[in-house]
């Protein structure tokens, strides 16, 4: 029988404070994203203020009081007579010449606007339709089978369902849906609106290599082996195709010059700017790790309104100032907290990595979050969060910290070898490899044991898929 009762039990927990989730989320943000966590802090919080904020307000207000001060001098000194013989051409000359340069400034940036904005596949397809000598029925076609190809290129629904949408409003048959979509097919890029893969190859084919002696061969490949290529099954390929290894190569080489998405040339894609978080650099013979100070404004607190606090008398207002006063505090020693903390595991890796820097990527030293958690006495979590987009900027380039850290493998010597090191000496192996007799996977293998590197063919294999290197069989097809 289960019987009820009162107990007293002793532990110990973690209780995550606010001021304490506050202090992980600030970690682990990256150098943008803390820019406008901090910029949300300071919009929300009165108390808190860049240095150089109030530097400038305190400039724009001397600077204030003295225009104030000057125009109070002139106002009190009237002129005994006011000048009224002045010309009209004096008084708006200058306006005139201003606004001539405003407008000339103006076309001139919206000259820039225009430019900048990126031209879209449907838009540029839109614009060769309507310049075209096409009736109002198949432009209107046209702008209808426009709106159902996608970014790449091809198009997502069949000329039946067109026709369908298109019969609401104008009386027309599917052929004539049909000779529109082969007419936008060889608008400019060649093999837009194509159905199929295949179809893109073939129409780009067709075009551009109508003359080209592997013409036909080349048709038939791409109607009826195209999943040959997609398997990288060659050999069956070429025996399909009944070509000598000279002519089947040459083939390849047509084959490959065709664009599989001619859409995408249209696909403008945003670029990311990276902006560095430490620097590195070598000083008198060592490595000086430094803070990239722009990314890091320095915080303070409002002087005016702290000052406020001790005049107010109004509970509400006070109990106000000093809830965002607290806040700015922790705010401020939370940003330093983690700027101390990105600095001392940024100084860790340059320590252990300090041959990296030296010689490059085959020197790089076997390292994981363990080890820089047991010598800095942090625990791994934080050091995941710190080295997470954070970046370093070294004078063989930008690197994640994260880019550090990898698994190791043992040498011959008992000494071990970090996975980086070993997929640049497979790299090097291969860029100096004869191309007409390429390293296989087992040769790299034995050349990375004689020197003292014991992996398995499968992981060198793996390596170099990851680094997007082509077999040996394929490297020697298309040498």
């Amino acid at each position: 029988m289960l019987k009820q009762g009162l107990s007293v039990k002793l532990g110990q927990s973690l209780s995550m404070t606010p001021q304490l989730q506050q202090a992980i989320r600030l970690l682990q943000l990256s150098s943008i994203e803390l820019q406008q966590e901090i910029q949300e802090n300071i919009d929300m919080n009165p108390l808190l203020e860049r240095v150089e904020d109030s530097l400038y307000e305190t400039i724009d207000n001397d600077a204030q009081n003295d225009e104030i001060d000057s125009l109070q001098e002139e106002n009190n000194v009237i002129p005994e007579e006011l000048n009224i013989d002045t010309d009209w051409g004096e008084i708006y000359d200058n306006d005139w010449k201003n606004s001539g340069n405003s407008s000339e400034s103006t076309a001139s940036d919206l000259i820039d606007i225009i430019h900048s904005v990126p031209v879209t596949l449907r838009s540029h397809l839109q614009e060769q339709i309507d310049l075209s000598q096409l009736g109002p029925i198949d432009k209107e076609i046209a702008t209808t089978i426009i709106s159902y190809i996608n970014p790449n290129g091809f198009l997502t629904e069949s000329t039946g369902h067109i026709l369908k949408s298109l019969q609401q409003k104008l009386l027309i048959e599917e052929d004539e849906v049909d000779a529109i979509l082969q007419y936008i097919q060889h608008l400019d890029p060649v093999g837009i609106g194509a159905r199929s893969l295949s179809e893109t190859l073939l129409l780009q084919l067709e075009h551009h290599y109508s003359d080209h002696v592997l013409i036909n061969p080349a048709k038939k490949l791409l109607q009826k082996y195209l999943d040959l290529i997609q398997k990288r099954d060659y050999i069956k390929l070429r025996k399909e195709l009944k070509l000598t290894m000279g002519k089947f190569e040459e083939l390849m080489r047509l084959i490959q010059s065709l664009n599989p998405s001619p859409g995408d040339v249209f696909n403008h894609s945003t670029t990311d700017y990276i902006t560095p978080d430490v620097y590195v650099r070598k000083i008198k013979g060592l490595w000086v790790v430094s803070l990239n100070q722009e990314t890091l404004p320095e915080l303070q607190i409002n002087n005016y309104y702290a000052n406020m606090l001790t005049n107010l008398s109004n509970k509400t207002d006070k109990d106000y100032l000093k809830n965002n006063m607290q806040q700015a505090r922790w705010f401020i020693k939370s940003i330093d907290n983690r700027n101390s903390t990105v600095l001392n595991v940024a100084n860790a890796i340059v320590e252990r990595q300090s041959a990296f820097l030296q010689y490059g990527e085959e020197a790089m030293k076997p390292m994981i979050l363990k080890d820089l958690a047991e010598q800095l006495d942090l625990h791994e979590s934080t050091i995941s969060r710190v080295t997470t987009q954070k970046y370093l900027h070294t004078p063989r380039g930008i690197y994640e910290f994260k880019y550090f850290f990898s698994s190791h493998v043992r040498t011959n010597t008992g000494g071990a070898c970090s996975a980086t090191a070993i997929q640049a000496m497979i790299k090097k192996l291969i860029t100096t490899e004869a191309s007409n007799k390429p390293l296989s996977d087992s040769k790299l293998m034995n050349l990375l044991e004689k020197q003292g590197i014991n992996v398995a063919r499968r992981t060198v294999a793996k390596y170099r898929e990851a680094m997007n290197i082509p077999s040996s069989h394929e490297r020697k097809m298309f040498a």
